[in-house]
């Protein structure tokens, strides 16, 4: 009994599922809230903030570093006790005899001390500014790549969508027809005309129609949960597209790939960051020049200024020898840069195949499309000759069967390969598009 209970449910969970509410929704507002509400563009514009970041720390080759600081100290150390006594300008002619000087008391010192480091030339610094800067482009561009692709996503779910609902249309008009022909072949049963092995095969016809119906409406479902998903949305109930699955005529030209597409022009920028680094590990061979100055505030008791002084000079250094550790570093930042410049020739050499291939795969949709739409108007024909024939005792059971499931499957066929030529068309448009 629950074994009897468990499959009951099974079967009815697919209509269960398409009765719940039903949410209309376009291809526009799905793309508008994809855009907008998606976590992988939350994440990628994160991802454009860290790379900002990373260049406006690269300012401080050109802004100053100024720290403050207010130390309290206490000593008996002769010579540091003598130092605090000229910071604070209280040496008097006592302080010079020798058993002071040797023995002195202990004297407390409060400085409040403002430096400055200034860099001047740092040669190695603004080839990294730069680079930093063309991560933080190439970022962009990746952002904006993430979107297309997204875009792209949306499209094909949608569609999906829409085929899903298509194929509970024709599922639906299939079932009905199969009803229809069952009750026609127990009349004929009933009239002596018929043998009850064809009116079984009706049943089993009837069967299956409605088992591809279930599965129909479970795709509906996957379909309108992937949306969702996109969307980062979790309201309950199933979309149902509000513009039709019809064929997309636009018009291709495009025969080249362009160089200027979003992705392309970050797999660039990359290699470009990598160029800079390895100019940037080169100019660390040269010397960097720094300014500094420092004011000092000294008194023996805290936050006090009895006395005060600075200090100004300029710095000319120069790391002559690290233990090879620059050569290598050197070494590794030329590899990178070889390295990047070798993937960027493979990205372009695999675009450029995706591209023909997508070509390829568009101009055979558009054949296959003529092959599927001669092929639905025959068999409906077919099916309209057999039932007419049938319903006047002129045709076999099979015969008409195997027409109307003939007739479903070309119906499925055609819309698969409309949505089939309108991703082709979509695809080569997103392989195509300048940024």
């Amino acid at each position: 009994m629950k074994i009897k209970n468990i499959i009951t449910l099974l079967v009815l969970l697919p209509a269960l599922t398409f009765a719940q509410e039903i949410i209309p929704i376009s291809k526009a507002e799905v793309l508008e809230k994809v855009i907008a509400q998606n976590n992988t563009l939350k994440i990628g514009e994160q991802e454009v903030l860290a790379s900002k970041a990373d260049f406006n720390q690269t300012k401080a080759v050109f802004l100053p570093n100024i720290t403050a600081s207010h130390t309290g100290m206490a000593t008996t150390n002769p010579l540091m006790a003598f130092g605090f006594k000229l910071n604070q300008e209280i040496v008097s002619q006592t302080d010079f005899d020798p058993n002071r000087l040797n023995n002195p008391s202990q004297i407390k010192m409060f400085a409040t001390k403002v430096e400055v480091e200034q860099p001047i030339i740092n040669v190695d610094g603004i080839f990294k500014r730069k680079a930093a800067k063309a991560k933080y482009n190439a970022s962009k561009m990746q952002l904006v790549r993430s979107g297309d692709f997204l875009s792209l996503e949306t499209e094909k779910a949608y569609m999906q969508l829409q085929l899903a609902y298509k194929s509970v249309s024709v599922l639906q008009q299939a079932l009905k027809a199969a009803n229809e022909n069952l009750r026609l072949a127990n009349n004929s049963f009933k009239q002596g005309y018929l043998q009850q092995s064809d009116v079984l095969s009706v049943q089993v016809r009837v069967t299956e129609v409605e088992n591809q119906l279930q599965y129909a409406k479970s795709n509906v479902a996957n379909a309108s949960e992937y949306l969702k998903m996109l969307m980062n949305e979790s309201f309950k109930g199933v979309l149902k597209p509000t513009d039709s699955l019809a064929l997309n005529e636009s018009l291709v030209t495009i025969d080249n790939l362009s160089n200027s597409r979003a992705d392309i022009q970050a797999m660039e920028l990359a290699a470009q960051a990598y160029k800079q680094n390895y100019k940037a590990e080169k100019m660390s061979f040269l010397p960097r020049l720094n300014a500094f100055g420092s004011y000092e505030l000294y008194d023996d008791e805290i936050f006090q200024a009895d006395a005060n002084g600075y200090l100004v000079g300029a710095a000319l250094t120069w790391n002559l020898f690290e233990g090879s550790k620059r050569f290598g570093k050197t070494q590794k930042s030329k590899a990178q840069y070889n390295k990047a410049n070798l993937e960027l020739a493979q990205y372009k050499a695999e675009s450029e195949l995706e591209f023909n291939k997508a070509q390829r795969a568009y101009r055979d949709a558009k054949n296959n499309l003529k092959l599927t739409a001669l092929a639905l108007e025959q068999s409906k024909e077919a099916l309209r000759i057999r039932t007419n024939r049938f319903k006047e005792g002129l045709e076999k059971t099979t015969d008409l069967l195997m027409a109307e499931t003939q007739f479903s499957q070309k119906q499925l066929a055609y819309f698969n390969t409309v949505f089939q030529h309108n991703y082709a068309l979509a695809y080569l448009h997103f392989l195509t598009k300048n940024d």
